[in-house]
């Protein structure tokens, strides 16, 4: 069992390292277009994203509609502080260190509001975590931040009331964000981090924690009558979960120079919510190339103008089909049976 594990962990480490080579390839020898290399950050962005949530929708056995907004909140703090060091800092020492501001603060959050939410049983935690995403992009919304010689200084109705000294900058400016945030991101961070979700989320999944996680999701009462806190476990998949979230608002936010609210909204949780599904719940390396596959998808498709969204539909048609229509499912499990034979004759 564990050699199998292993194995498949190491197809998921490969497929993601082969990727990248095969994307440096095309980029050196000029074989993708400007606009497709600027997806290329959005790429990890979203799949780093996908595993994430997969954590508590698949593994956890929780629907959460709020992603987005635990990624606005690492997004605007990992911001937040690399405006305020830039002159301080060495890039790449401050961009280590937005990471894991972006992180934490994305995990506290998270905690705080599974405390109470994941007490509760049914639908709950979808609804609180609906309306804490739409609540956190309102809130940055309106979000002023500026800071001169007297300090920091914080205002929710309108930047001009924070009565700046001689010599004081706007950090975040209302709806118009920030602007001016250092470009630090790159396709190879991107990569990076993607593996280091990866690893993270195989690695937890496959512990003993990882099990009684998904045994709580199997079987609530079963857990709970063996003496399993599901309170706990339940909790620490989503502060997991809501942490990374962070790590993928960090990579967004360090990759353009300007960072507003209007990514961070509902649908994107949806489209988050689809990669999981798509890809197939509990499946990281489904949730992974499903992000990657529909995120590029309508870039490549730019070119069949009124038939892109025609063809990107059909696509998402057939992907869920394929993952879950019961003769899909035999059809697969047929296959591997036939390659698992041949191997054992080679053998």
């Amino acid at each position: 069992m564990k050699k199998k594990i292993f194995k498949n962990n190491m197809i998921t480490y490969g497929l993601i390292i082969a990727f990248y080579i095969v994307m440096q390839v095309m980029i050196g020898a000029g074989a993708i277009s400007s606009l497709l290399q600027g997806l290329l950050v959005p790429l990890c962005m979203y799949a780093i994203a996908a595993v994430s949530l997969n954590l508590v929708v698949g593994f956890s056995g929780e629907l959460s509609l709020g992603h987005a907004g635990f990624m606005c909140i690492g997004a605007y703090a990992s911001a937040i502080f690399s405006k305020l060091a830039e002159d301080s800092l060495p890039d790449l020492p401050r961009f280590l260190i937005a990471i894991l501001i972006g992180a934490i603060v994305a995990g506290v959050f998270g905690f705080l509001i599974g405390i109470p939410v994941l007490r509760l049983r049914g639908d709950y935690l979808a609804i609180v975590t609906l309306a804490f995403g739409e609540i956190i992009k309102n809130l940055f919304n309106v979000l002023s931040l500026g800071k001169d010689n007297k300090g920091l200084h914080v205002s929710f109705n309108d930047a001009a009331v924070m009565e700046l000294g001689e010599g004081g900058e706007k950090i975040v400016d209302g709806a118009l964000g920030i602007t001016g945030t250092p470009r630090d991101s790159s396709f190879t961070i991107g990569i990076i981090l993607l593996l280091l979700t990866v690893f993270i989320v195989v690695n937890l999944v496959n512990s003993r924690t990882g099990r009684a996680i998904t045994a709580i999701r199997d079987n609530r009462i079963a857990a709970e009558s063996i003496g399993l806190n599901v309170t706990k476990y339940k909790l620490m998949a989503f502060t997991i979960s809501t942490t990374l979230a962070g790590v993928a608002g960090v990579l967004y936010a360090h990759n353009l120079s300007s960072l507003t609210v209007k990514l961070f909204n509902y649908n994107t949780s949806i489209l988050i919510l689809v990669f999981v599904v798509l890809g197939g719940i509990g499946n990281v390396r489904g949730s992974i190339i499903a992000a990657i596959v529909l995120t590029a998808l309508p870039e490549l498709l730019r070119g069949m103008a009124n038939y892109r969204m025609l063809i990107y539909a059909l696509l998402l048609i057939v992907m869920m089909l394929f993952n879950w229509a019961p003769a899909a499912i035999h059809f697969r499990e047929r296959i591997k049976d036939k390659f698992s034979k041949k191997k054992q004759e080679v053998v």
